[in-house]
């Protein structure tokens, strides 16, 4: 079933980077593809590196969030790469 519009109080408020995401999705690393929508922010729910391609990065440009901890991972995010993740339970929130 999908949401009830009447029972949304945010869904005429303007999107943006620093509010809430309206959706999540469970992250299933890869070197090759970029996620079906890119990420405003990830959830790390096992500690461990991070190896990322910003939404703005090209392909040459990943970045590793060493030892990140469990939490959030504010970055906006177009893949997660196998090669290099060794964190887990990651979740990509969007709109």
């Amino acid at each position: 079933m999908p949401a009830i519009p009447e029972r949304d109080g945010l869904l005429s408020h303007g999107r943006d980077a620093s509010g809430p995401a309206r959706r999540a999705a469970t992250v299933t690393p890869s070197d090759a593809s970029d996620l079906p929508n890119y990420a405003k922010a990830l959830y790390v729910g096992a500690a461990g590196n991070v190896r990322v391609l910003p939404t703005g990065a090209q392909d040459a440009e990943a970045v590793t969030f060493a030892n990140h901890p469990v939490g959030w991972l504010p970055v906006q995010v177009r893949r997660v790469l196998a090669t290099g993740t060794t964190a887990a339970q990651i979740v990509a929130v969007f709109d």
